[in-house]
C-alpha cells in the first residue's frame, strides 16, 4: 500500500481496537496510523515474498506498539514502570505474534494481495474516468 492508504488503515484499525479494549480512544489509533505510514514508506524497500521480512515487520511493529502504549499508560495513570514485568510480557507477545504470523502467513499474504489489487484497480478506474 502507499503511505496514505496504510496510514488510513492503521488509523481505522486503531480506532476499532481502542473502542473494543480501551477506556480512551486515541492512543492505538495514533500508533497504528504512524506504523501504517512507516510500513507504507518502507513498502518498496522490502520483499513481500519473504516470510522472514513479514515476521520481522510484525515483531518490530508489535514491539513499537507495546512500548509506546505501556509508557503512555504508565504516565497517564501515574503508575510506576515495572520494566522487568513488562519485558517478560513483551517477550511472550513477540514470540506469540511471530509464531502466529508463521502459521497465518498464507492468509496474510493473500489478504494483502487482495487489498493491493482492489486499491490499484480502483485507482486505475478513477484515473481512467478522470482523463476521459
Amino acid at each position: 500500500m502507499n503511505k496514505k492508504l496504510a496510514t488510513v488503515f492503521g488509523l481505522l484499525i486503531g480506532i476499532y481496537l481502542d473502542i473494543l479494549t480501551s477506556k480512551q480512544v486515541g492512543i492505538s489509533a495514533i500508533v497504528f496510523a504512524f506504523m501504517g505510514y512507516i510500513c507504507g514508506f518502507l513498502d518498496k524497500s522490502f520483499s513481500k515474498e519473504s516470510k522472514l521480512t513479514i515476521i520481522l515487520m510484525v515483531v518490530g511493529s508489535t514491539f513499537a506498539y507495546e512500548v509506546i502504549v505501556y509508557i503512555y499508560s504508565s504516565i497517564s495513570n501515574n503508575v510506576p514502570l515495572d520494566v522487568l514485568g513488562f519485558i517478560k510480557i513483551l517477550f511472550i507477545e513477540l514470540l506469540f505474534n511471530g509464531l502466529l504470523t508463521i502459521i497465518l502467513y498464507p492468509i496474510i499474504r493473500n489478504l494483502g494481495d487482495l487489498v493491493e489489487r482492489i486499491f490499484k484497480t480502483n485507482r486505475a478506474n478513477s484515473s481512467y474516468i478522470l482523463n476521459n
